[in-house]
């Protein structure tokens, strides 16, 4: 199993929690020293939260998965008290 296939397995276990809030996770790239670039979709791209939903839950699924992974950075994370809309 290739690493973006670990990765997406990891992922595939915590989806059901983001898909609930109406958002999802999009990988975009594996860079070549194992950084992970994702991409928040739905409401997981606007959230205020969506820092804390990404290492509390996004990156830390997948570093516990695929110990190899050496960070997990999101290309539209909103900082919290940053407002978007």
């Amino acid at each position: 199993m290739d690493l973006i296939q670990k990765v997406e397995t990891a992922l595939n276990s915590i989806r059901p929690f983001l898909e609930a809030d109406g958002g999802n996770v999009k990988i975009l790239e594996i860079t070549e020293d194992n950084k992970v670039i994702l991409e928040l979709l739905g409401a997981c791209g606007t959230c205020p939260m969506s820092s804390m939903t990404l290492r509390a839950g996004v990156e830390d699924a997948i570093k516990r998965a695929v110990p190899e992974i050496t960070s997990v950075e999101a290309v539209n994370v909103t900082k919290p008290g940053e407002f978007v809309g």
